[in-house]
């Protein structure tokens, strides 16, 4: 039996900019094993609200939860070792290091990254950076990147980086994973890689919140979308349902802020 707790929910959330309310009274929850969908128009909350779910802001109230436990409190990091990840619109590897080596800097369980096991424990850590190698190439021929491996990361494209954050993500081995726009600047050949292996990877019983504007990708992945319109949740349910609904029309063309 399944268990029913959303693998990650939101209660309540609000947050103010002075004056302003960016997201404003907010809950949603995604089940386990759920790909879901985040849109609205520019404008909507969409962004303020990602980011509080992914530890980037604290909320002004309301509480938010990962597989049943509170998590408001904690920052992203923290949070990605609970089994949060996220990505970002536009990816920043570090363009000088190999894309094998950005792959490898997320691995978030590494002995060696503290001093004394490198001196008491030597064996163990060429153990652990072994198999933390072979992680990361086993990561980048999935997403189709293991001939780019021992390149610098600078030559890629942006979907190529895309690809390559969702790879560096992985590496934590999430247990959901929010991305923030992947169809955004990417060619079609290479925005069907990511929707197969985000097929692939839910398949195998990883979550996602994806962020979006791309209508197609939305449609074609997403079991469950949200629709956010001036901070407010504004409707959920299927794709299909959430675009016949007049309410998401009228968002999207009666006037939102573009």
């Amino acid at each position: 039996m399944k268990d029913p707790t959303p693998i990650l929910e939101a209660v309540a959330l609000v947050k103010r900019f002075g004056g302003a309310v960016a997201v404003d009274d907010v809950s949603l929850a995604v089940p386990p094993g759920c790909i879901a969908g985040l849109i609205g128009p520019n404008g909507a909350g969409k962004s303020t609200l990602f980011d509080l779910l992914a530890g980037g802001q604290r909320p002004t109230s309301g509480r938010i939860l990962l597989k049943g436990s509170a998590v408001e409190a904690r920052g992203a990091h923290a949070r990605l070792g609970a089994g949060l990840a996220r990505t970002f619109q536009i990816p920043r590897p570090f363009a000088a290091m190999s894309v094998l080596e950005n792959v490898m800097l997320g691995d978030q369980r590494h002995p060696g990254e503290r001093v004394w096991p490198n001196w008491l424990r030597a064996a163990r850590v060429a153990r652990a950076e072994a198999a933390n190698f072979a992680r990361a190439m086993e990561l980048l021929d999935f997403l189709s990147l293991g001939k780019l491996a021992y390149a610098p990361a600078a030559v890629l494209s942006g979907g190529q980086r895309k690809l390559l954050e969702l790879a560096r993500v992985l590496m934590a081995e999430p247990a959901i994973v929010l991305l923030d726009e992947p169809a955004a600047g990417v060619a079609p050949a290479l925005l069907e890689i990511i929707m197969d292996r985000i097929a692939t990877l839910n398949a195998r019983g990883m979550s996602f919140l994806i962020v979006e504007h791309n209508m197609e990708l939305v449609a074609r992945l997403c079991r469950h979308v949200f629709v956010m319109a001036g901070g407010k949740l504004l409707t959920q349910g299927t794709p299909a349902a959430v675009v016949a609904d007049p309410r998401v029309i009228d968002a999207y063309l009666g006037g939102i802020a573009a």
